[in-house]
């Protein structure tokens, strides 16, 4: 499972210059031709060392996918309807996560593994054939470049001169959002790493899988209703009620002992999730030229992904010499960094920042738009 994350994390940032340079469509079929191919090398894993190379393998199709897939949505969706457009995109995520396990389980359990992986497999062979139909877009949102000499002193200053890939993550527009996500990604870590176990302890007959089934059904719904709205009221509200939402989440396992309470947590930790994404994507958007997106994309979902890799074995002695609720209880303080982070940091000053967190001011850190650019339509 470890080598799943070290394959993705150590190729999602090339994939995203490679999305810039070449296109997306070509790292989108990087992505599902991964996701078709690994699945048939698990039918043939004879030891350990092979399996965990073909784990390494497939997280690049995780890497390259959600990387370009996050672009190109970015790329074909109208300026004033972005954040709704990105809502929508993400509805699939919980979807898959919904019925992907509760499928794969039932098929491994009735007919075996080898079934399991030529299922996968054959998932992967059909996105594989979609991606052969799409076409690399005309972004929406990039600036002529007539207009980009008109609008340079409006941009901030670090989107006004050309910087390394690192210096940009070092950058207050894009720093921030990857520290949010690196500290959700420490408690979504937690969550997916330690919740089994969780349950387990209680010695109660509670199946993890309706705790993440909770999470999903949630996440679908705050997914299909947010995007919209944060086009009208802004991203950093929703981001923050978001934040609120996994404290709330965090806060609740560690503290109730009923299952209705546990599996309600799920559900609020599922709304919580179905605000952030969309909201980071959306105010990344914002931030970013088209030329970049697919760096400044892979960048910020690095964070979450660091996240992911460093819960289990940076919190699992925590678990094990003090208990669950204290690691629970320890997310939530994550969650609590976060918002500081946010609230702080999220704008130039400390004021612009609150007051964008709590939806009173727009994004100081927004690219200007033509509005020949903003009201065309998707393609």
């Amino acid at each position: 499972m470890g080598a799943f994350a070290v394959g993705l994390l150590l190729a999602r940032t090339r994939f995203g210059r490679l999305a810039d340079r070449q296109g997306r469509k070509i790292v989108l079929m990087i992505g599902t031709s991964v996701a078709m191919l690994a699945p048939v090398g698990y039918v043939f894993a004879s030891s350990i060392p092979v399996l965990i190379g073909l784990r390494m393998f497939h997280g690049l199709s995780i890497a390259a996918f959600t990387t370009a897939y996050t672009a190109f949505v970015v790329d074909v969706s109208p300026v004033k309807n972005r954040g709704e457009v990105i809502g929508y995109m993400t509805l699939t995520q919980p979807v898959g996560v919904a019925v992907g396990p509760a499928l794969g389980s039932f098929v491994q359990s009735e007919l075996g593994h080898i079934p399991t992986f030529t299922i996968a497999a054959s998932f992967g062979l059909l996105a594989t054939l979609g991606m052969t139909l799409i076409q690399n877009p005309e972004p929406n949102g990039a600036i002529a470049p007539q207009d980009k000499t008109q609008n340079t002193a409006q941009n901030p200053p670090s989107l006004q001169k050309e910087t390394s890939i690192w210096q940009r993550l070092l950058s207050p527009e894009v720093a921030t959002p990857a520290m949010v996500m690196l500290a959700i990604g420490l408690v979504f870590g937690t969550l997916i790493t330690y919740i089994p176990l969780f349950f387990k302890s209680t010695g109660r007959i509670l199946i993890p899988g309706l705790f993440y089934t909770a999470a999903a059904i949630a996440s679908f719904c705050s997914r299909f209703w947010v995007g919209k709205r944060s086009d009208r009221y802004g991203r950093g509200i929703f981001i923050s009620i978001s934040l609120v939402g996994y404290l709330v989440s965090m806060v609740m396992l560690a503290v109730v002992n009923t299952v209705p309470l546990i599996l309600l947590s799920g559900f609020v930790e599922g709304l919580a999730a179905g605000l952030l994404f969309p909201g980071v994507i959306a105010l990344m958007s914002d931030r970013i030229a088209a030329h970049e997106r697919g760096q400044m994309f892979a960048l910020t979902l690095m964070g979450f992904d660091c996240g992911i890799a460093l819960a289990g074995p940076v919190l699992g002695g925590i678990a094990d010499s003090m208990g669950y609720r204290i690691l629970f209880a320890i997310a939530a303080g994550l969650v609590v960094i976060a918002m500081a982070i946010f609230a702080s940091r999220s704008n130039p000053t400390l004021r612009q920042s609150l007051d964008f967190a709590l939806g009173r001011s727009p994004d100081l850190y927004a690219r200007p738009v033509p509005e020949s650019v903003a009201t065309k339509t998707a393609i």
